[in-house]
């Protein structure tokens, strides 16, 4: 790096209660650099982008721009000093319009001092524009996909014409093409001198943006690589302390008879099409398609968190009702949902209420909980699946991304599931995690469950599925067997287009 780099952070360190969440880290960031930033979940990458962006306060250590100390006390001061900041968890309200998030707190008046919405909206539509956007500006958050909100949140970003954006898993909820826009934008507001901090654990994403890769592990530095020594081996090593074999457990061919069967489910989003679709025990049915496709709502209606009048659904040749979701919970069908603060975490409870939620009735003995076993189970979940953390009774909030979505699997883990359906199990989820969770998916097949994974990562569908049903607008264009699944196929199903599949959809 040469001459004055816009941002130098020197020996950060910052501690939680029981936790060291940085000790001593350095960064510098030039001038219109693309820096990526990467570690496994609980590295500290989010803890060092909220002390810049003002969310927390450093115990020690030192923050300069433009070789100028600095104090960021607050959000506020980091929006003043040019920095602006795209969190992984969204942070918009999804009761108001496009326009009204992204000038949230800092709203254009007019001469009576009343909010000028006409502005808002003019200045808004520019920027939804560039990223590609073709909704209105008066549209509700509550009415767009993920992925639309998460690009209002960069749209934010960009309207506060920051020197530094912080861009913290932006391309979780992304579909193919959108995540391709966005890292075509990173390039061009590099050539702008924009400098951007790109954290992501796609590695394939980084490699594609990034001009430097700074790796944390366990709250300290681990490594700086430029962008031709940024390998995909170099970097894991460096995340992990370790390498990585066997990253994904090989997939394999399904000979076995179908013992779950799904028959006539309906969606709110495609009401006019009906989902039918079986799978074997010990099988690990891959869910592909494009955001809209209808995925999610159909894993909500047929575990009845949505409705679905028509609905069948079989286990092991029984048809089982099923009217509510603690019907599906009592036949051992759980449901990993997508958002996992919002609907698998109550996040100021710990994860010893967290893990036990579900399983209360059976750890309780005349109304009372019985407080050993259900420390117990939290401490079995917590030792299995390798959570980070000081113990059963830290609150699920101060977890990393990755650390939380263990403490989902754990609950359901702990009542041993006959149907386990995963939605994005690795959205926001470091390398080391993937492993083990995909390790995890095919142990529990192995055991005898039906694995059912709904996955947006193209990679990872196609390495860990046995076989792939692919959705389109509501309904399934078709499954593909083993031998047939590569990625021209999931995406000619994905856009509606039909091909010569081997077992079909369902055996009427």
């Amino acid at each position: 790096m040469t001459g004055t780099p816009l941002l130098e952070m020197r020996g950060i360190s910052k501690r939680f209660p029981g936790v060291v969440a940085l000790d001593g880290v350095d960064l510098q960031i030039a001038p219109g650099e693309v820096v990526a930033l990467v570690g496994e979940n609980g590295a500290g990458k989010s803890t060092l982008m909220k002390i810049l962006g003002g969310v927390h306060q450093p115990d020690a250590g030192e923050i300069r721009l433009d070789g100028q100390s600095v104090k960021i006390h607050n959000v506020n001061d980091a929006i003043r000093l040019g920095i602006a900041f795209i969190h992984q968890e969204l942070n918009v309200l999804d009761n108001l319009d496009i326009a009204a998030n992204v000038f949230l707190g800092r709203e254009p008046v007019n001469a009576l001092r009343l909010i000028d919405r006409k502005k808002i909206h003019a200045d808004t539509e520019p920027f939804i524009r560039r990223l590609g956007l073709s909704v209105s500006t008066r549209t509700r958050l509550d009415r767009l996909s993920l992925a639309h909100q998460q690009m209002v949140e960069i749209a934010k970003a960009l309207s506060l014409n920051a020197r530094l954006i912080i861009m913290d898993e932006p391309t979780s909820s992304l579909t193919l093409s959108e995540t391709k826009r966005l890292l075509e934008l990173v390039c061009e507001l590099s050539e702008q001198g924009v400098s951007i901090i790109y954290i992501s654990h796609r590695l394939g994403e980084v490699d594609e943006c990034a001009d430097r890769v700074v790796v944390l592990r366990d709250g300290k530095n681990a490594g700086a690589l430029t962008h031709d020594e940024a390998t995909h081996d170099k970097l894991v090593s460096l995340m992990v302390g370790r390498e990585i074999k066997n990253f994904y457990v090989q997939p394999k061919a399904q000979t076995t008879p179908a013992f779950f069967k799904v028959r006539n489910v309906t969606t709110s989003l495609h009401p006019e099409k009906t989902v039918s679709f079986d799978a074997a025990r010990g099988e690990i049915l891959g869910l592909a398609g494009l955001v809209g496709a209808g995925r999610s709502e159909m894993a909500k209606a047929v575990v009845a968190l949505d409705a679905s009048p028509g609905r069948e659904v079989f286990l092991g040749g029984e048809k089982i009702p099923i009217n509510a979701p603690r019907d599906a919970i009592r036949h051992g069908i759980y449901l990993v949902p997508e958002n996992r603060r919002t609907e698998g975490l109550v996040v100021e409870m710990s994860i010893r209420e967290n893990v036990s939620l579900p399983s209360l009735p059976d750890l309780s003995r005349g109304g009372l909980i019985q407080r050993r076993r259900e420390r117990e189970m939290a401490g079995q979940q917590i030792a299995s699946l390798k959570v980070k953390t000081p113990g059963p009774e830290t609150r699920v909030l101060n977890l990393s991304g990755g650390n939380q979505q263990k403490v989902v699997l754990g609950k359901w883990l702990a009542m041993s599931p006959r149907v386990l359906i995963f939605d994005e199990p690795t959205r926001g989820i470091d390398v080391g995690a993937k492993a083990e969770i995909y390790r995890l998916m095919r142990e529990l097949a192995d055991s005898g469950a039906v694995i059912l994974m709904i996955s947006s990562d193209m990679e990872e569908i196609l390495n860990v599925s046995d076989r792939i049903a692919v959705m389109h607008e509501g309904g399934i264009t078709g499954v593909l067997e083993r031998a047939d699944c590569n990625e021209q196929n999931v995406m000619q199903l994905a856009i509606g287009k039909t091909i010569p599949a081997g077992r079909p959809a369902f055996e009427p």
